[in-house]
């Protein structure tokens, strides 16, 4: 591991392998860290610790391992699924902080809560991450940049590779619209030389 890293706070990790623990299972976890060498990790990190402890490193080598376990297919599918789910234990942790829990905010229009909602997401990672995420919109489009990765941290490939953001942002948009389906994708990642990982989120519900 590199001395000069970036950083989740240990809260943010136990997030994270809470969300694939319940996809893969303890044992199915318990496998992925052994296979990337992190036997020291579990789902038992403390939920009180802030400080910036779990490394962009520890997070890449989660997600390679998930790939190199289930292949290619099969990790980027788990790892949407894992996304989705640290969405629920993110927001039990992250909720009330960023305000989306609140009565007034779930009253609020679609479209503004959509807003609101990416930019308080946003800035959660900002202010209590090395992940830089910067937020741009378009019309029809929200386009989340992540400017900094942990990811696809020092990985090179042909295709966007960071799915866990990816199901992380559908559940976040699902539960944002109480149920609605939109259509988000990865059209930019770091590991295939572009500048920053860019998610598209459609404005506009499939269902």
């Amino acid at each position: 591991m590199s001395n000069n890293s970036f950083y989740y706070p240990q809260k943010m990790g136990r997030v994270m392998l809470l969300g694939l623990e319940e996809v893969i299972g303890k044992s199915g976890l318990a496998s992925i860290l052994t296979l990337g060498g992190l036997t020291e990790l579990s789902p038992n990190l403390s939920p009180q610790k802030t400080d910036k402890s779990f490394s962009f490193e520890t997070i890449c080598q989660i997600q390679k391992s998930l790939e190199q376990q289930y292949g290619p297919r099969g990790g980027r599918g788990l790892a949407l699924r894992a996304g989705r789910a640290c969405f629920k234990y993110g927001l039990k942790e992250y909720g009330s902080l960023m305000g989306i829990t609140e009565l007034a905010f779930r009253l609020l229009p679609l479209q503004t809560k959509l807003h609101v909602g990416a930019k308080s997401f946003a800035n959660l990672f900002n202010k209590h991450t090395d992940q830089k995420v910067r937020i741009e919109e378009s019309e029809d489009k929200i386009y989340w940049h992540i400017e900094q990765c942990p990811l696809c941290w020092e990985r090179t490939t042909n295709e966007p590779i960071c799915h866990l953001a990816v199901g992380l942002l559908q559940e976040a948009v699902y539960w944002l619209s109480g149920g609605k389906v939109f259509t988000i994708e990865e059209t930019a990642c770091i590991a295939r030389g572009d500048s920053a990982c860019t998610i598209e989120i459609s404005k506009t519900p499939l269902s």
